[in-house]
Parts: structure tokens; sequence; C-alpha cells
């Protein structure tokens, strides 16, 4: 019998690891994604929905995904896939894409999943640690993979008539403990690393599903997130099919336009999302005289600022509601669903049970209250202290605050300065599309605070513009924070889920630096 938590108190003292399990039909010996997914739901019911960024939508049923899906495990199989065997995915949410997913999984080999946005080098890193044996691509994207690579490379175009007349049911042969899928870390730190995640690994999302997304059986849920990272691959493609609910998507170019006649279209009342939609939406001007039936916001990837809070609240009536946490470690900072759960907007909420959450000064000693240093987690108590990478701060209720990654922060004259305050001013003024901040070294202050700023203002404005945006921001915020050097570009290098690569523009500056000192005066 499934058991129920009437509020947040009765949850966090009670709340067992195993209640994760009353969710599935299967146990440790017999356990598949896909079933549990797709098999035990009404045929009939609507799955996945797509919306496309030209404007047009797609649906798909429990049973037609599960049909195709089986088909897809028997054609592998005549190829010579099986189990535990790797298979690169790389599109954007289409049919082809759930079936081969839910196909992969169903017969107990590994997806994984990469961006169609990625270029050759990528893909030849991720073929050759995940040591894939076939690639499945958008028709665009074929080309891409080195010839000999892989023993064979599958084009969307072709996918469906190589599944045709297979036969339509594939009992799973998996245990909770078999490879589901790799998915490669960001790499902030050095070269992407594989995570390797179980079947097992969709109990911790269904129960972050039900009781952080707070997932109900009438919702219509969004994740716009691509599938290339965890995000969008646990929270898009599977969490919310846990439950049987109709999960929704967003496929190509990212539009707000386009997004937000899609989240009219399929009354979506539940949305999981990044700072950086959230921020699109707000900056689109669409929810104005948009028909919502919206009743619950999440968001993850990120800290999300004020503004785009207060908007959403204000034109929607809701709180966007946090859930924090790493490729590593999954979330375990939370806003909760209960209706006893107070949040307090901008925080990232409070540990999920039985979670350890600490703030660590440099040399690993726990921080008090209200004193900033790195957030640490650990999910036993006698584990060591894993460090995020994060910096932040607990305050005397036990509400975590984010800071700023501890890689970003700026030491200049003495000062401490994080990037996302900085920057967060500076997309208040009406010329600044995006930015980002960054330490530039300096002989006299260590560090001095550079933008680099996208704007879509003619070059003959920029002179001026530049000294404006500096008094902008110097009254607004401090005056040992505003940028002393500003640089405009055309665009911000960026991770797959919006993260601004500040390392990369960081490491930009100090090469630039180093060549200055040798007599190079390039800038």
């Amino acid at each position: 019998m499934a058991r129920e938590y009437g509020n947040w108190e009765e949850f966090k003292c009670n709340y067992k690891l195993s209640d994760r399990w009353q969710f599935f039909d299967g146990e440790k010996t017999s356990f598949n994604i896909a079933h549990e997914c797709l098999d035990r739901h009404p045929k009939d019911k609507t799955a996945v929905n797509i919306i496309h960024a030209n404007g047009q939508y797609e649906s798909f049923t429990f049973g037609q995904l599960s049909r195709q899906s089986s088909q897809f495990a028997y054609a592998m199989t005549k190829l010579g896939i099986g189990q535990g065997d790797r298979v690169i995915l790389m599109m954007n949410p289409s049919l082809e894409f759930y079936t081969s997913f839910y196909g992969i999984l169903r017969m107990g080999a590994a997806a994984v999943s990469c961006s169609p946005l990625f270029g050759p080098e990528a893909i030849e890193f991720r073929i050759n640690k995940s040591n894939a044996k076939v690639a499945i691509v958008d028709d665009e994207a074929k080309d891409l993979v080195k010839p000999g690579a892989v023993d064979r490379v599958i084009s969307s175009g072709e996918l469906m008539g190589l599944i045709e007349g297979e036969k339509e049911h594939y009992a799973p042969h998996t245990t909770m403990d078999s490879l589901a899928f790799m998915q490669f870390s960001s790499g902030t730190t050095g070269e992407p690393k594989a995570v390797n995640y179980s079947h097992r690994s969709v109990g911790i999302v269904a129960f972050r599903m039900k009781y952080v997304v707070g997932i109900r059986p009438d919702d219509i849920y969004l994740c716009p997130s691509s599938p290339a990272w965890g995000h969008g691959l646990w929270y898009g493609v599977t969490g919310p099919l846990v439950f049987g609910n109709t999960t929704t998507t967003y496929s190509g170019k990212f539009s707000a336009d386009a997004l937000v006649d899609g989240i009219e279209k399929f009354e979506i009342t539940n949305i999981y999302a990044t700072p950086l939609i959230y921020r699109r939406i707000m900056e689109s001007g669409r929810l104005d005289n948009a028909k919502l039936k919206l009743r619950r916001l999440t968001y993850t990837g990120g800290a999300l600022d004020m503004d785009i809070i207060s908007y959403f609240k204000e034109k929607t009536g809701l709180i966007i509601h946090a859930n924090f946490g790493s490729t590593e470690t999954g979330g375990f900072l939370s806003d909760y669903a209960f209706d006893d759960w107070v949040a307090k907007p901008g925080s990232l909420g409070k540990p999920l049970p039985p979670v350890t959450v600490g703030i660590l000064d440099d040399e690993g000693k726990e921080l008090p209250p209200d004193k900033v240093g790195n957030i640490a987690v650990k999910f036993k108590k006698d584990a060591d202290w894993f460090k995020m990478g994060d910096s932040g701060y607990a305050d005397k209720d036990g509400y975590y605050w984010y800071k700023s990654r501890t890689d970003d922060v700026i030491i200049s004259a003495g000062y401490t300065i994080g990037p996302i305050e900085v920057e967060n001013v500076l997309l208040k003024h009406p010329a600044v599309k995006d930015a980002a901040i960054v330490g530039s070294p300096d002989k006299d202050r260590g560090e001095t605070v550079k933008a680099f700023i996208v704007t879509d203002r003619d070059k003959s404005e920029h002179e001026t513009l530049e000294e404006d945006i500096k008094i902008f921001v110097k009254t607004r915020l401090s005056k040992h924070e505003y940028p002393r050097l500003i640089e405009f570009v055309d665009s911000l290098p960026s991770t797959l889920d919006g993260k601004i690569k500040r390392k990369e523009l960081k490491l930009r500056e100090y090469e630039r630096a180093k060549m200055n000192k040798n007599g190079d005066n390039h800038v």
C-alpha cells in the first residue's frame, strides 16, 4: 500500500529511502525503466507532446511508444546489440528519439545521450569513452560520426523502416543494477566525465517528481530541457512517465513565443525548467495576454534572479520553487510540494531527507549560519563531504542560499565579488541582451571586474554605451563591483543547459595578459 505524507513535518521526520519503490511494479531482480514508464499505463493515453520551434506539434501515446520500443529492441538484437552494449543517441526530441531511448533501455543496452549540436570531436570523445557500438543520430548529423568509429550509424530517417515488421512485445530482462545510460558532465574543471546510471536510478527521480516537482495525476507537464543533459533526460523523458502523466518537451532552436504557444495549446499545469527559460519567457512579454492553467513552477540549473521570481509571481500568482544539485549528485536542496511548506523565494530550500548538507571553509570545517563557504553534501552520515564547487550559505532557519561557482569568484583589491549579482544588474540595462562577468588579471588589484556583453546596439554607440553601463551598475550595486573593463561580443560560450562558461572567458583573459607581458599588445 502506498504511503502518503500529509505535510512537510510528517515527511521530514518519517520518510525512508525504501518508500520510493512504492511507485513501481518491479523489484530488485526484475526491474526495467521502459516497463515502468510505458507498459503499465493506459495504451491510448498521450505519453508525450512535442512543441516544435516551427510551430508544429506532435503527440504519442503510451501504447505507441511501448510497441515501437519493443520493435526497436528486436531490430537491434538482429544487429548484434545485446545487454550492456552502449548506444550513442544524438537526436532532438522526436518519435524516433523516444522509440530509440526506450528501446535501448528495454533490451538492457545503455543509452549514451549526446547533443545534436555537438561537433565531430565531442562525438568522437564520447564514442571512445563509452565504447559505443552503434550511433543513432538525426539525419543532418550522420556525417559528423567519424567513419569506423562505431559498427553502425543509423539515421532518424531510416529508423522506422529498420524496425518495421518486428514483433510488438519485447519482455525486458534487466535488474535494478543493470546499466541504463551514461551521461557526461559538462567538464567545467577538465574534460567531460562519464557518470553511469543503473535502472534503479529512476527511484530517486520518482521521489523528486512526487515531493519536489509536485506531480499530480491530472497534471499536463512540461520540461523544455534537452534530453542531452540530466535535467531533460531524467525530469523530461522518464520522471513524469513513471506516474503515467503526459510529458511535454521542446524541439529545435529556442523561441519563447513558440514555447508559450505550446504551453497554451497543451494546457500545461506544471513546469520544471532552467533559469534561462524563465528569463526568456519574461523578456518575451507573452505572459501579459497568455491563457494559462499553470499551478506549479520549479527551476534547476543555476541561480534564479529575484526579478524573474517577482515577474512570474505577478503574472501567474505562483512562486518558482527550487531544486539544486548536479550531474554527479542529483538534486539535494529543494522546496517541497506540501501545503505547509514555507518557501523563501530565491533560496535553494532545505536538504532532502536523509541527506546532510553543510557549508565548509577552505579547511573543510563547517561554518555557522550566514557565513559564506563551500556547499558540500554527503548522503551517508559516515561518508566524506562532496564539495559542489559552489559557494553559498545557510540562514538561521536552515534554508540555503547560492552565491556563485567557487572558481568564478573574483578577488579585487581585497573585495570578494560574485559574478551573478553583477550580471543580474547588467541584464536590467535596456541595451544588454546577455552578459558574463569574470576576473581579469590586474597588477594593482589582483583581478579587476570585466564584463562580456551582448547588445543589439550599433558599434558606433559602443563607446558611449560602455560608460553608461559602468555608471548604471556603479549606482545600483557598489563602486567596487562595477565592471571597469567591458568587451562587446556577438555571443557568450555556454553549456547545453544555458550556463555561461565563465571559466572559458576567464582563461581567455589570463592568456591575453600573458601575451601582453611577452610584448604582444594584441587585445
